[in-house]
């Protein structure tokens, strides 16, 4: 569970009771896509909500395709053996539906076919007569690029097709889709509320969706897309004066430096990705987010130097239920790279307050009660005039909306703080965690969100001044421990961290 933003004294968000979402779409349209990625939305609102797949469940307790009866994928009559193990998963999830909402659980989100009119109503009708509210999202794809694509990038990889040839896993797996087209009734019926969604958000239908949690859920589907992309986490620079909240002040010449490594190592990381995956980097654009604060832009400066810039008028951000903000957009063009930086407001790094500047031991000795508040819940808690992390998470979600939105490759050049929050909604940590994530100063994240998870990835790529909040002064040696608020998960127990290696993989996460 990630950060949660909202909750109740009941547990329930806002009173909307519990939830059954029942997906509904031929194999290959997206749904779990959709699921996993409405799952992680909804946790780190701080709804208690958990996907139940029936393929997932399927594999677990029978195994692959290949210890399947022949007839279990096939339509008409069926063997009893088949026609037992059927039902054994279908009873098998209907029971993890049951023990998620007698746990607590506010919203399931049940990844199954779905495919005809009288199985979802029979299940629907079920969990009605016991209060449960039932939504019917259905995913409906006619992209036919789109539909092998998702073939290729996730649905021959599963446990299915282990040690097939990727040709022949597309060609049985177009073989499935086929029987059950025969079988398939779209959703006309409008007996429960419904979602329609085309082509993974290419347009989306609404019929009786009433309440706050339900009318959230919309919203956040409205932004999705499964659209490949690669997503970057990098710190900004070192600046003359790391230890002020208050001062904006400019890039160090270390800092400088680093920007123009973090341009090198990002550029020649991001080709290796692409072309390991098919894709030519030319053709694809990185876009960069950066906060206004100088630091914080000024390291994307070099992605924009060596090429052509087209500078884009301060435009209103389309950040939803937070206000419209300022940013500012310059988009460079080069012989095999284009860029497009946007500055957002939001994005500036956590308040710390009248801690501004101070040392653990001076916060511990002028305010000590407010420091065995921080130290019990670094996530909840605000020290005066400053922002908590919980804080910081409600600010930053038009941006988390943005992030879901983005199809292009994004790099985003932050502050530590704000970095954590936003690689926790994307890999789905406990909000406790939140402030103990090291993020150094010298590693790039690298993020892909996948239908099954989020796979990640850390490459060390600097260890000049400021890699992990050294002291300017000092050329280097100790830690800077003024503006700790900001840097606090380097001196926090039990910290989590993602390891690094020069041009390897190292970890991956799943949502």
């Amino acid at each position: 569970m990630a950060a949660p933003l909202y909750t109740t004294a009941s547990g329930l968000l806002f009173h909307a009771g519990k939830i059954l979402i029942l997906t509904v779409g031929l194999p290959a349209r997206g749904k779990t896509h959709i699921s996993r990625a409405l799952e992680r939305y909804l946790r780190w609102m701080g709804v208690k909500t958990q996907v139940v797949s029936l393929g997932d469940y399927r594999r677990k307790t029978l195994g692959g395709a290949q210890k399947l009866p022949p007839d279990y994928f096939t339509l008409g009559e069926k063997s009893p053996e088949t026609l037992a193990l059927r039902k054994m998963v279908s009873e098998g999830c209907e029971q993890l539906i049951w023990d998620f909402f007698h746990a607590g659980g506010q919203v399931v989100i049940y990844d199954a076919n779905n495919g005809t009119r009288a199985n979802r109503q029979a299940l629907a009708e079920k969990f009605d007569k016991e209060g449960i509210h039932v939504i019917i999202l259905e995913s409906v794809c006619d992209n036919k690029e789109i539909i092998e694509t998702n073939i290729r990038n996730v649905k021959i990889s599963s446990p299915d097709y282990r040690g097939w040839n990727p040709d022949k896993a597309v060609e049985d797996y177009y073989g499935r889709i086929r029987l059950r087209e025969q079988a398939y009734e779209t959703v006309e019926e409008t007996t429960w509320p419904f979602i329609r969604i085309i082509n993974v958000g290419e347009k989306i239908m609404v019929n009786n969706i009433r309440g706050y949690l339900k009318s959230r859920i919309v919203f956040f589907l409205m932004n999705i897309h499964n659209r490949f992309r690669m997503i970057y986490f990098a710190r900004s620079g070192q600046s003359l004066i790391e230890h002020s909240y208050k001062a904006d002040s400019d890039l160090s010449p270390a800092g400088w430096e680093y920007a123009e490594r973090l341009k090198e190592f990002v550029i020649e990381r991001r080709a290796r990705s692409l072309e390991q995956r098919g894709f030519n980097p030319s053709d694809r654009r990185l876009v960069i987010w950066t906060s206004t604060r100088s630091r914080a832009h000024h390291t994307a400066w070099p992605f924009l130097s060596s090429s052509q810039i087209s500078p884009i008028p301060p435009t209103i951000s389309l950040a939803p239920d937070a206000g419209s903000a300022p940013t500012t957009t310059r988009i460079a063009h080069g012989p095999s790279l284009t860029v497009k930086v946007i500055e957002k407001p939001q994005m500036s790094e956590i308040n710390p307050g009248v801690w501004d500047g101070l040392t653990p031991d001076q916060a511990r000795k002028f305010y000590p009660e407010e420091w065995a508040r921080f130290v019990k819940d670094p996530y909840a808690f605000r020290a005066p005039r400053a922002e908590s992390y919980h804080d910081l998470s409600v600010r930053l979600e038009p941006i988390l909306i943005e992030l879901e939105r983005e199809k292009e490759d994004l790099l985003i050049i932050g502050h530590s703080s704000v970095i954590r929050c936003l690689l926790s909604y994307l890999i789905g940590l406990p909000a406790s965690e939140i402030p103990a994530i090291e993020i150094a100063r010298g590693d790039l994240l690298e993020v892909v969100p996948t239908s099954y998870g989020v796979h990640s990835q850390a490459f060390h790529f600097w260890d000049g001044p400021g890699r992990r909040g050294e002291e300017f002064e000092s050329g280097g040696s100790g830690k800077d421990e003024t503006n700790f608020y900001e840097n606090y998960a380097e001196d926090t127990k039990g910290k989590k961290r993602l390891n690094t290696l020069e041009g390897g993989i190292v970890s991956q996460s799943n949502s």
